[in-house]
């Protein structure tokens, strides 16, 4: 994990070229502060590729899925945010739903996504992974430093945080 004080002194540090995201996302898991490298997934109410990427080892990892804002099923459950703390993985942040909202919230893992919904998604084996996602106005390249805390989601590429972090 990449230490880091705020989101806002990160922001202040590297205004010109960090990429913060829209103020869409809400707090679920208990680790409110969180970064990491991101890994990238791209799906839409299927979380076969989540539930696959969080089954690894995930130590200075942010997993970041681009879900499509979907909101009528969740990506991720509390058995497969079960696996990420297993796992090691920093956090999560979806652009789409949860569920189990109130197991997530007993977690030792950042988790961060528009909202919470009881239905699951199927899974078809559908997603990809390790491509450049775009969500909540920001573009994530896998690689980039991801830093999440109460005051939102920044993003910084690893040769900027790298050259001056």
């Amino acid at each position: 994990m990449t230490e880091f004080d705020s989101t806002c002194d990160l922001y202040d540090r590297f205004e010109k070229t960090a990429r913060v995201a829209d103020p869409v996302f809400r707090d679920f898991g208990l680790r409110r502060k969180f970064s990491g490298a991101a890994v990238t997934v791209k799906c839409f109410e299927d979380n076969s590729r989540v539930k696959e990427t969080l089954g690894t080892p995930g130590q200075g990892k942010v997993l970041v899925v681009d879900g499509g804002g979907g909101l009528r099923a969740a990506l991720m459950g509390d058995l497969i945010a079960k696996d990420a703390v297993r796992n090691g993985w920093e956090g999560v942040v979806i652009h789409g739903c949860v569920r189990d909202a109130a197991v997530l919230a007993t977690l030792d893992l950042g988790i961060k996504a528009l909202a919470a919904i009881p239905r699951k998604t199927v899974r078809n084996g559908e997603g990809q992974k390790d491509l450049p996602v775009t969500l909540a106005g920001i573009r994530i390249n896998p690689g980039d430093l991801v830093f999440a805390d109460e005051d939102g989601v920044l993003v910084l590429g690893e040769a900027e945080f790298g050259a001056t972090g």
